[in-house]
C-alpha cells in the first residue's frame, strides 16, 4: 500500500466512523481535473479532502478546485501522514470548522 493510500484509508476510516457520506474520486477521460481525492458530506456540508504523502502539495489545478469548494460554503481540506489525527476536530465541529488548505497550497494569481 502506497503512503498516500495508507493516508486515504485513515480518512475514509475517519469519516465513517463520524457518520460522513464519502466516495473516491477516480479521475478518467471524461473526469473533471483537479477534483479532490474524496468527496464527503456530513450534517449537511460538502468536504472536499485532498490527500497527499509525504511533501507532496496541491497541484495549481486542485488548488483551484479547494478554493472553489472553500467560496462555495463547503470544507475544503488537505490531509496528509502529519496533519490525518486532526481530521476528527474538523468533522465534530463541521459546521464551524474553516477549511486548511491554504496552509498546504501555494498562493494562485488572479486571472488578469
Amino acid at each position: 500500500m502506497t503512503p498516500e493510500a495508507k493516508v486515504k484509508k485513515k480518512i475514509h476510516a475517519t469519516l465513517k466512523a463520524h457518520g460522513a457520506y464519502a466516495v473516491n474520486y477516480i479521475g478518467g477521460m471524461h473526469a473533471n481535473n483537479g477534483t479532490p481525492d474524496i468527496l464527503a458530506c456530513l450534517r449537511g456540508r460538502f468536504i472536499g479532502i485532498e490527500a497527499k504523502a509525504g511533501s507532496n502539495k496541491p497541484t495549481d489545478l486542485q488548488t483551484s478546485n479547494l478554493i472553489s469548494i472553500d467560496k462555495a460554503g463547503g470544507l475544503a481540506l488537505v490531509i496528509n501522514e502529519t496533519n490525518v489525527d486532526s481530521l476528527p476536530a474538523y468533522l465534530t465541529n463541521v459546521t464551524t470548522s474553516q477549511s486548511n488548505y491554504t496552509l498546504y497550497c501555494k498562493p494562485l494569481e488572479e486571472p488578469k
